[in-house]
């Protein structure tokens, strides 16, 4: 499809398990996705000292953490799928050892305002994507200044709510709206807009694709429900990414080529219309064959 790209957002989804991980890439596939997406961070580079001395809860993430070793098969995978590998850096080197690998970068909502991680991603050349949950239209207006800056000529901004999950009254799809007209770009770059899902909800994708125009849809994924993260309710299994997929192509080809004339499939049909001389069905002219 080329209208809106599909992106399977991993997390912390693969259990630390690579051949998870490369199931992920093959359903994602299996999906009609367009490309599929992890996280590449370290608990002590995420966290400042004293949070993860006194929380447990957030102790516990290392578990979390995608090892470095992870992403040649995973790319490996992805290239002989062909769909895109795309992953988020949560630490400056993170960036250095992703770029042999992935066909962009992602970054994440809670990066929005670390801007030295922005110039970095920019500087690689790669694609970039950023989500902007919690953000003011100033604070997105930013970080696309700086990527633009720093040479990148292909970005996509998300909207995105940071709730797990989102109900779709938060989901203020509008705002896309908002930042395509306030944010300006030189000629050049590409910018493209998109929407970041924590909802799980067919309703607000349809509503994102076909009423505000977005080029891009991430959602978490899930294989079975048995993932770090699928308990916290914003995450999609197949079955119903392979539907909501298929509602979203089946909506464009509904737009038809907007003449006004009989469809193939109704052309006999017409037939049986009400005569217009004594307003019975079907027309006079075939009633007698009938």
């Amino acid at each position: 499809m080329d209208k809106v790209k599909f992106i399977a957002e991993v997390s912390s989804n693969h259990n630390g398990d690579l051949d998870r991980c490369l199931r992920f890439v093959e359903a994602a596939k299996d999906c009609s996705c367009d490309g599929v997406k992890f996280q590449l961070f370290k608990i002590e580079e995420l966290f400042v000292p004293e949070i993860l001395t006194k929380s447990e809860e957030h102790r516990k993430r290392k578990k979390w953490e995608l090892p470095i070793e992870f992403l040649p098969e995973i790319s490996r995978k992805c290239k002989e799928l062909s769909i895109e590998f795309i992953c988020t850096p949560f630490y400056l080197d993170a960036v250095d050892e992703l770029e042999p690998y992935v066909d962009a970068y992602k970054i994440a909502s809670y990066e929005l305002l670390w801007h030295d991680l922005f110039r970095k991603c920019a500087k690689t050349g790669k694609p970039a994507i950023i989500s902007t949950g919690m953000a003011t239209l100033d604070e997105v207006k930013s970080a696309v200044n700086v990527l633009v800056k720093e040479g990148c000529n292909d970005i996509t901004v998300l909207q995105c709510t940071s709730s797990y999950p989102t109900p779709p009254e938060q989901c203020n799809l509008s705002a896309i709206e908002t930042m395509r007209k306030a944010i300006k770009v030189p000629k050049g770059v590409n910018l493209k807009f998109g929407w970041s899902d924590h909802s799980v909800n067919e309703g607000v994708i349809l509503r994102a694709i076909h009423k505000w125009n977005v080029q891009m849809v991430e959602f978490h994924f899930d294989l079975e429900g048995e993932g770090e993260e699928f308990g916290f309710g914003h995450c999609w299994l197949p079955d119903r990414v392979r539907r909501m997929i298929q509602m979203v192509k089946d909506g464009f080809l509904a737009d038809g080529d907007g003449k006004k004339e009989p469809q193939p499939n109704e052309i006999d049909e017409r037939l049986w219309r009400a005569d217009p001389e004594d307003g019975l069905r079907p027309l006079k002219k075939i009633r007698s064959q009938f």
